[in-house]
Order: C-alpha cells, then sequence, then structure tokens
C-alpha cells in the first residue's frame, strides 16, 4: 500500500511552483513614459513650431537634454508585455537656442 501522505507536499511544491510561474508569465508586462498622439507629429514644421507649441501638443517631454549645445526634448512610451503587442513609441526634437524646432524624428514599432 502506498503512502499518499509523503506524495502530497511535493504535489503541491510542484503545483505552486508551476501557477506562480503561468501567472508571472501572462502577467509579465512594463510600460516606461507616457502615451502621446504621434498623429500630431505631422503639424510639427522645422523652422516654424515653437517650444510652446510641441509642449501644447504633447504635454511635457519625457526626459529633456542637449545635444551639441541646442535642447532637446524627448517623449517615449513604451508597453511590453508578454502576449507580444508591443507598442513602442519614440519622439525626439531638437531645439535652436531661440526654442524653434531644428530637427525632429518619430519612430514607432508600428507599421505605417
Amino acid at each position: 500500500m502506498r503512502n499518499y501522505q509523503s506524495l502530497k507536499p511535493s504535489f503541491c511544491l510542484k503545483t505552486g511552483l508551476a501557477a506562480a510561474f503561468l501567472i508571472l508569465f501572462f502577467s509579465a508586462c512594463g510600460t516606461v513614459g507616457k502615451d502621446f498622439n504621434e498623429s500630431l507629429y505631422a503639424n510639427i514644421v522645422k523652422g516654424t513650431t515653437t517650444h510652446k507649441e510641441i509642449r501644447a501638443m504633447f504635454g511635457p517631454p519625457f526626459k529633456k537634454g542637449i545635444q551639441n549645445g541646442d535642447p532637446v526634448w524627448t517623449y517615449e512610451y513604451n508597453h511590453v508585455n508578454a502576449f507580444g503587442t508591443d507598442v513602442i513609441k519614440d519622439m525626439i526634437i531638437v531645439f535652436d537656442k531661440s526654442g524653434v524646432v531644428k530637427s525632429h524624428q518619430l519612430m514607432t514599432s508600428t507599421p505605417e
């Protein structure tokens, strides 16, 4: 006759670990940055659009920096999950000394 009491702890441990792994796997996701409306990117005009207009369209930048002495604003939104429906959006805007857009670029993981 088998002693089922000795099998119970091992079975419970394995079942618990498997359940924990599945919960972590299916809930594995993360978000960095703040979502922004990339369709407004078409409204940015090099040499015309100001930093005040950019802020009005997109809100405050996720990051600010300096590139070759010029102010740079970065808008970033990265949402990744275990199901492969990742959304990656990065927009970089370089301003001249007077606060007018000098250059800009948008990169996304979604097809155009």
